[in-house]
């Protein structure tokens, strides 16, 4: 599919020479890049719901049970 973008010229002039020094064409380079950030980037609606829920939750240890972690701890003599 074509399409059009418009990018800033350094960025431009940069994917230019990567395209160059890697051999592909400017069309390859962009459509591996956006291809890549689109897979890498996939999983963050899941991560940013899971956030949400889990910011909302209290996430510390109760007091009682930190003391019964603590009590059944062997004394190491120190």
């Amino acid at each position: 599919m074509k399409t059009a973008i418009s990018i800033p010229d350094e960025v431009f002039a940069a994917a230019e020479a990567e395209a160059r020094r890697l051999g592909v064409s400017r069309s390859g380079l962009f459509a591996k890049a956006v291809a890549e950030f689109v897979a890498r980037n996939r999983g963050l609606g899941v991560r940013e719901a899971l956030d949400s829920v889990y910011a909302a939750e209290d996430s510390r240890v109760d007091d009682a049970l930190a003391r019964m972690q603590a009590a059944s701890l062997p004394d190491e003599g120190w």
